[in-house]
C-alpha cells in the first residue's frame, strides 16, 4: 500500500491566510528618504523661526499697555502696543516720535508722550500755539477738540533732554509740569499697535 507523502504546506503561501497556517505580521513600511528628509527641514525652519520670533519680541520689541487718555487720539486707553528697546541705539531721538520714559518725579512709572523738541531747541508755547525755534509748528496729530490755551515761557531745551507732551493737550501731564525729560529716562520708541484690532497699525 503506497503512503501519500505528507502535505507540507508550500513556502510561498508563507504569511497567506489558510487553515492550520499562522498569519505573518506585516512588514513595516520603510519611510521614503525624500519624506523623512523633507520633514525635518520643515521642522528645522519651523524651530529657527519660533526661536527667532522670540529673541525679536524677547530683546527687541516689548508689549506695553496705554493707561490713560493722554495721547488721543492715537492712543486709547488700555491700548496694547510695541515699543522698540533698541531704536535709538542706533538712530536719534527725532521731533515728533511717540516714546516711553520712566517719569522724571517716580521711576517706578513709566509715560508714553510725543517729543516735541530736542536737546538745544529754543521751544515756547503761546496760549497753545506751539514755536520751535522761532518757527511756528503744525501739530496735525492734534485735532482742534484736544487743544489747550495754556503758554509756557520761551526756554532752551537742556543737553541730553527732551521736551515731551500728549496729543490730548487739555489733559496730558507733560514738561510743561515736570520739565524736560533727560534721555537716560528713554527706552522705548512706540512702534506698532496690536490690540484692539480696530485700533491696529503703525504709531505715527
Amino acid at each position: 500500500m503506497q503512503s501519500s507523502p505528507p502535505n507540507f504546506p508550500n513556502p510561498d503561501e508563507t504569511g497567506v491566510s489558510g487553515e492550520g497556517l499562522k498569519q505573518a505580521p506585516p512588514m513595516p513600511e520603510q519611510s521614503s528618504p525624500r519624506r523623512s528628509n523633507g520633514f525635518e527641514l520643515w521642522a528645522r525652519d519651523l524651530i529657527v523661526s519660533a526661536a527667532a520670533s522670540i529673541f525679536i519680541i524677547t530683546f527687541l520689541y516689548q508689549p506695553v499697555r496705554v493707561e490713560g487718555t493722554s495721547m488721543l487720539p492715537r492712543l486709547e486707553d488700555q491700548d496694547r502696543l510695541f515699543i522698540n528697546k533698541f531704536a535709538y541705539h542706533f538712530t536719534s531721538i527725532e521731533r515728533g516720535d511717540v516714546v516711553v520714559f520712566h517719569y522724571p518725579l517716580d521711576p517706578e512709572k513709566s509715560y508714553i508722550k510725543r517729543v516735541i523738541a530736542v536737546p538745544g531747541d529754543r521751544l515756547e508755547i503761546d496760549r497753545g500755539t506751539l514755536w520751535v525755534n522761532g518757527k511756528r509748528q503744525i501739530e496735525p496729530y492734534v485735532p482742534a477738540e484736544y487743544r489747550d490755551a495754556r503758554s509756557y515761557a520761551e526756554t532752551i531745551v537742556p543737553e541730553n533732554s527732551y521736551f515731551m507732551m500728549g496729543d490730548h493737550r487739555s489733559i496730558s501731564s507733560d514738561s510743561r509740569e515736570f520739565g524736560p525729560v533727560a534721555r537716560s529716562l528713554i527706552y522705548g520708541k512706540a512702534v506698532f499697535v496690536y490690540w484692539p484690532a480696530r485700533d491696529a497699525g503703525v504709531v505715527r
